[in-house]
């Protein structure tokens, strides 16, 4: 059964994770799904939504750090230069959920 509070953060996710094209589906959304590479939310997008998110959910943002999420990428003019892919953890709607219920940012 979902809570009061899980449904909310669902709804307000929602309009962050589009549709299926042409047949018009939601996407579907548990509190498995990551910010990052289910919903292929960037940077600019997620630090308005958590804005938003602390706000709306009186969510402490003592602790959150957006780079721990999507840190800097190393540039490099050489195209020939392999980059070493960085490892970041998950940043999934249960963190929001739990952190709501909570009061404040569990993940650090």
């Amino acid at each position: 059964m979902v809570s009061n509070i899980e449904k909310q953060i669902y709804d307000f996710i929602r309009p962050y994770a589009g549709t299926y094209l042409f047949n018009i589906k939601k996407v579907i959304l548990t509190q498995k799904t990551d910010l990052d590479t289910d919903l292929s939310i960037d940077e600019y997008e997620v630090e308005e939504l958590m804005e938003e998110y602390f706000k709306k959910f009186n969510v402490d943002p003592a602790g959150f750090d957006i780079k721990v999420y999507y840190p800097d990428i190393p540039f490099s003019w050489n195209p020939f230069k392999k980059t070493i892919p960085v490892q970041v953890p998950d940043f999934t709607i249960g963190m929001l959920i739990e952190s709501a219920k909570a009061g404040h940012w569990l993940y650090k």
